[in-house]
């Protein structure tokens, strides 16, 4: 019954963003073993992401609501799962594992933790989940925005966060994940931003700390000097703001996998270097995180479009402004969802996933 319940947990998992997949090792089912204890796997299989009350899921699962508000207020203490309040009511609901689950063990990872994870993203979640559909999107650092475009307020780092009435910083999962391994970048943990009703969670929680909209402009310049990459979830209205580097961050340790990572991105813009005032002084190959400019013979950079995300980090930096960043043709640009909901069914539909969750699927 144990092996099953852990398979069954698994599958469910695959089923939620950029999935869960098996390996030959059963890696995946060991990680989960650290997290779900028995009793926690049976609740998050008969829960959905659909936000409900512990009457609801007691209702629903024909247990005592005592009983079921206490499991799943663990569950939350535990990352397991997500929960929204609102006044004295509590929702709760199944979290994705990334992004979701894996980014709330950002108190609980250790090293044991770190292991496992290194070794499931080189066996399988590197390779046929994140990169497949990742779910960040880049979007430029502010300073290489050109005010003759009309950018969307989406697209504007500084816009989004000036949008937002609440909002909380938090360590970098990656970052954490990987200075347990002796393999940090030594760029700051504090980088990660979270809105609305996720910022009340991880404050809760005591993943993170309210912030004010000044201090988060100031941690995005701080993050642009480190050299990280921005980048909100898949939609328009954004829950957060991560901010990655090519060494730590799983998305885009992922997507360097590819020979083409600018297809696996969701973004709008390239680079281009000037070859007139291009001074070949290398400063761009240590800010590009895809590996996508080359110098060679002290020749002018070039910039591979097939791997250039678009991220403008090259350009802010470039002591003779060389280095620009361009907006693709309109036939080539995309526009994220709505919201984070509308992107997720999205994601499933082309995954050939479903996001009711296989219990219920099976008894129909």
């Amino acid at each position: 019954m144990t092996a099953k319940l852990y398979y069954d947990l698994r599958e469910q998992l695959d089923q939620y963003s950029v999935g869960f997949p098996a390996t030959e090792s059963g890696v995946e089912l060991e990680i989960l073993k650290m997290i779900f204890t028995e009793e926690e796997a049976e609740m998050y299989l008969n829960l959905s992401m659909m936000l409900e009350t512990p009457q609801q899921v007691a209702q629903r699962t024909g247990r005592d609501p005592g009983e079921v508000a206490e499991i799943l207020e663990r569950m939350v203490d535990k990352g397991q799962i997500f929960r929204s309040r609102k006044g004295d009511i509590s929702k709760y609901g199944a979290a994705a594992f990334v992004v979701g689950s894996y980014e709330f063990q950002v108190k609980n990872m250790d090293k044991r933790f770190a292991e496992l994870f290194e070794k499931y993203f080189n066996e399988a979640f590197g390779k046929q989940g994140i990169a497949q559909f990742a779910p960040l999107r880049t979007v430029p650092v502010n300073k290489t925005i050109d005010h003759k475009w009309e950018v969307a307020p989406y697209e504007d780092l500084k816009q989004i966060i000036q949008s937002k009435d609440k909002i909380s910083v938090g360590k970098c999962i990656c970052r954490v994940q990987q200075g347990l391994l002796d393999k940090g970048c030594g760029k700051q943990l504090e980088a990660c931003l979270q809105f609305g009703s996720h910022a009340e969670f991880y404050v809760e929680k005591g993943m993170g700390r309210y912030i004010s909209n000044e201090e988060a402009i100031a941690i995005l310049e701080k993050c642009d000097e480190s050299g990280l990459v921005p980048q909100p979830f898949v939609s328009q209205d954004s829950g957060g703001i991560c901010n990655c580097c090519g060494d730590c961050c799983g998305i885009l340790r992922s997507i360097k996998f590819h020979p083409k990572p600018a297809e696996k991105v969701f973004t709008n813009y390239f680079a281009e270097v000037d070859p007139e005032t291009c001074s070949s002084c290398g400063t761009c190959l240590g800010r590009c995180q895809m590996e996508a400019i080359k110098i060679e013979n002290d020749a002018p950079a070039k910039v591979d479009r097939d791997r250039c995300i678009g991220c403008g980090l090259c350009v802010t930096t470039c002591p003779t402004e060389a280095m620009m960043l361009r907006m693709k043709p309109e036939s080539e640009r995309k526009r994220p969802p709505v919201t984070a909901k509308d992107y997720v069914m999205q994601l499933a539909s082309a995954r050939g996933k479903s996001l009711i969750p296989l219990s219920i699927v099976k008894k129909s």
